[in-house]
């Protein structure tokens, strides 16, 4: 069954949004550019990616501070029934209902066709109409992967290694865990049955350090949100959001083997 949970006021919301996001602001638009001077555009680009993964970890870290402060300690069972890591729950009957998972299937297909057909779109369009929003030059780890670098990473493990940790506290322990299993489960005292809707937009606009992928990321972001809270399972947007993990790291993968 499911059971009720002491809500957040819209502060306490706002605070732990902000105390997740300030430190990737801090870090994309202060620390980087000050490091990446006189840096070469590939080492600025790994730079970002290294930078940004100490951000997620401090998300993770304080998904965990909170979590001890409200339930008193930090084990499996603990973080599994706080953050709605468990099996998903019908919404007819508030009972677990392993079927539900089937659902799973239509939803990362649906996921992939908008990552694939709309996000580039959706991108382009947002930055030809706020162009202040654009990513500057450098700002993204492209110039990492141009044609001529590519043969340069055969056999560089510690790039496989940076986006393997940067994927696992992305999309699992990082944003997930404090974007939806610290924040969802305690956002209907605020917002009532629009609570996901409130926890994608806050998602989107955290990214703050990227603001060119607000539009791009608005609609993805609401669906992780609907899904979370609609199967009370926040396994369904964490296991949505890690499917470009798993995407990028297999590309990786056939980079640092050559195969590219």
């Amino acid at each position: 069954m499911i059971e009720e949970t002491k809500q957040y006021t819209l502060w306490q919301i706002l605070t732990i949004w902000a105390l997740g996001g300030i430190p990737m602001w801090v870090l994309g638009w202060g620390v980087y550019p000050a490091l990446s001077e006189g840096r070469s555009p590939a080492e600025s680009g790994l730079l970002r990616i290294q930078l940004f993964t100490f951000g997620l970890i401090w998300q993770f870290v304080l998904s965990l501070i909170i979590l001890y402060r409200e339930e008193g300690n930090i084990r499996f069972r603990t973080i599994g029934k706080r953050f709605w890591l468990n099996h998903p729950v019908s919404q007819k009957t508030g009972e677990t209902n392993k079927r539900l998972w089937w659902w799973l299937i239509p939803l990362i297909l649906v996921y992939a066709v908008f990552q694939m057909l709309a996000i580039t779109p959706l991108t382009e369009l947002w930055t030809r109409l706020l162009p202040f929003l654009a990513a500057p030059a450098g700002f993204d780890a492209s110039a990492l992967f141009t044609p001529d670098k590519l043969p340069e990473y055969k056999g560089a493990w510690y790039l496989f290694w940076w986006f393997l940790a940067l994927g696992i506290f992305n999309t699992v322990l990082g944003e997930e865990f404090l974007y939806r299993g610290v924040l969802l489960p305690k956002m209907n005292g605020v917002f009532g049955k629009w609570d996901w809707v409130a926890n994608g937009v806050l998602f989107t606009l955290y990214h703050i350090h990227e603001p060119w992928v607000w539009l791009g990321g608005l609609l993805p972001d609401l669906g992780f949100a609907f899904t979370g809270k609609y199967f009370r399972s926040n396994w369904f947007p964490i296991i949505l959001h890690s499917g470009q993990t798993v995407l990028f790291l297999f590309l990786i993968l056939g980079v640092v083997l050559g195969l590219a």
